[in-house]
């Protein structure tokens, strides 16, 4: 009975060791740990204007602090005790005595007499961002700038004064790191680019057919006319007039080829009777031969009825015979150094229709058909890129398809021509040619004189501001008759043309006609005088209206060649 009683003493005592040191251990385990989120790169966002203006301050402070040390080191002796170290960052190392915590982010960790804590691990440094450490390149950069600008050092100098204390450390491959290149950027997408605006936005667009572009273009109105045939005995009537033109240009690389033409119909809605068609068409070929040679080929056909200013009058006719005209020509040129040299045949047949007689029938006009054949050699020579003068010598014969017209004459003849001219190369300025000689053609029935006389030929075309073009256009013209003794005619006809182009969608155009004939064998002469207006508004790039008034007059004094005419057109224009 007496020995119980201590060993459940021992045993109670055992328990509550174990339970005391079982508290403890919990205790410790239940401890809080010390907040170090506080001094870990894990302590949450910072932004980069934070950490920018914090490394700012510091720089400012380093900077302080190194004139100080210059200034010290300047005033002391060589036996000077070495200056303390300083830190470029407050609180980089920690003080001797014990400093208060400033609340800053970078605070190290407060000691604690916890003897279950851990020893605090050594935190890394953060890495600078690529901004923090571009910001810390560019102010030491422009430091050292200043510093060399300022002070040259010398080789006295201790060079531990001249280098910053606490210099950041460069990244390996900041040497290689260049300032972008602005033309370097990042190129804009192609949707996403201004377009350019078009020169012509009303310009027909045309039709792709095989390697050529047609631009075809109808224009449909209504014509007043106060002389509907042109004549002397002419009556006004209202017309329908339709016109087709087409321009056909190809894509080749190397040559070229272009075909132009043109249709008109006219038909009497009211007045005078008058039914007429007329037409031309004309190709024109460039081909660049070997050797520095080019060939231009052209080939033409037109059908018009004669008009009233024809120089052969058929008495009581219903109605002008209708004139065909086949041409063609062939040239050869060739550049040598600054000469210009241009060899050019040329083929021209007219045929006349039997004209049909108010008191019926017809009357045959065979003895008129012709063909005209002319060989021109041109040289010129290049003063300058602008202009070149020249030299033509043109030689031809006219030969009737009857030797002997219905009178007994014989109507063939030879021709020939000088000419002297320049030709104008100012780019849009100006352009074309101009030129002026003397022509003669010999009639080989020498009861009938030579026709003889001036020549002036001109193509000119003259923009004097964007949207305006001044063109002007000269011919002299030979022209044959079966009339009796006479030789024929010299026609020497002009017309100037003006285009402005006042709005985007509105072209107006006019032109000013001057014709003067001189009959051979008599005293005979003819003045023709014409005037055109024009307007054409484009409504979009397909359609647009258009209207013209127009005035041509004929004096002679010869007997039944005046006439004066005066008409107004309105229609529609399209185009694809």
């Amino acid at each position: 009975m007496s020995g119980a009683p201590p060993e459940k003493k021992r045993r109670r005592n055992g328990k509550a060791v174990c339970a005391l040191l079982l508290a403890t251990s919990v205790f410790a385990l239940l401890r809080p740990a010390q907040p170090y989120a506080q001094v870990t790169e894990l302590r949450g966002e910072v932004s980069e204007s934070a950490i920018l203006d914090d490394q700012q301050r510091k720089t400012r402070q380093l900077n302080i602090a190194q004139d100080q040390t210059a200034q010290a080191g300047a005033t002391t002796q060589s036996t000077a005790p070495t200056p303390t170290y300083q830190p470029a960052s407050p609180g980089a190392v920690q003080d001797d005595d014990a400093a208060p915590a400033t609340g800053s982010i970078f605070d190290p960790p407060e000691a604690t007499d916890d003897p279950f804590a851990d020893a605090p691990v050594p935190v890394p440094p953060r890495r600078p961002s690529n901004a923090t450490q571009r910001a810390a390149d560019q102010d030491e950069a422009a430091e050292t700038q200043a510093a060399t600008a300022t002070t040259a050092p010398t080789d006295d100098e201790d060079t531990a004064e001249t280098d910053p204390i606490n210099s950041r450390a460069v990244t390996i491959d900041s040497a290689d790191r260049q300032q972008l290149n602005p033309g370097a950027e990042r190129a804009e997408a192609i949707e996403g680019r201004d377009r350019r605006a078009e020169d012509d936005p009303f310009a027909a667009t045309g039709i792709k057919l095989g390697s050529f572009v047609i631009r075809p273009t109808l224009e449909q109105g209504l014509k007043a006319s106060s002389n509907a045939d042109s004549s002397s005995e002419g009556k006004p009537a209202l017309l329908s007039e339709t016109t087709l033109r087409f321009n056909a240009i190809s894509d080749w690389r190397e040559n070229s080829a272009i075909v132009d033409g043109y249709g008109t119909f006219l038909k009497t809605l009211s007045g005078d009777e008058v039914e007429e068609a007329r037409g031309r068409v004309e190709g024109t070929l460039n081909v660049d031969l070997d050797n520095d040679l080019r060939a231009i080929a052209t080939l033409g056909y037109e059908a018009a009825p004669e008009t009233a200013s024809s120089p052969v009058v058929i008495e009581g006719t219903v109605e002008e015979p209708v004139s065909q005209t086949i041409d063609g020509s062939l040239a050869v040129e060739k550049d040598a150094g600054k000469m210009r040299f241009a060899l050019t045949g040329a083929v021209e047949h007219d045929i006349y229709g039997d004209a049909k007689l108010s008191t019926g029938g017809t009357l045959s006009q065979k003895d008129r058909d012709s063909t005209l054949y002319t060989a021109t050699l041109r040289t010129g020579y290049e003063i300058s890129p602008a202009i070149t003068p020249f030299t033509e010598v043109e030689i031809g014969r006219r030969a009737y398809d009857l030797r002997v017209d219905s009178n007994g004459f014989e109507r063939s003849s030879t021709g020939l021509g000088v000419r002297a001219g320049a030709e104008l190369d100012l780019g849009e300025k100006l352009a074309g040619e101009f030129s002026a000689g003397w022509l003669r053609e010999a009639i080989d029935d020498d009861r009938l004189p030579a026709i003889s006389g001036a020549t002036v030929n001109a193509d000119l075309r003259w923009s004097p501001e964007r949207g305006t073009t001044i063109g002007l256009i000269g011919q002299t013209t030979v022209e044959g008759t079966t009339t009796p003794d006479e030789s024929g005619d010299i026609l020497y006809s002009g017309l100037l043309t003006g285009e402005r182009e006042i709005r985007a969608n509105l072209i107006g155009n006019a032109a000013l006609g001057v014709g003067w004939r001189d009959y051979v064998g008599s005293d005979g002469h003819d003045l023709i005088l014409s005037a055109e207006a024009g307007l054409t508004w484009w409504l979009n790039r397909y359609a647009g209206l258009t209207t013209r008034a127009r005035t041509e007059k004929q004096t002679s004094n010869l007997e039944g060649r005046d006439y004066t005419a005066h008409s107004i057109f309105v229609g529609v224009t399209l185009q694809p």
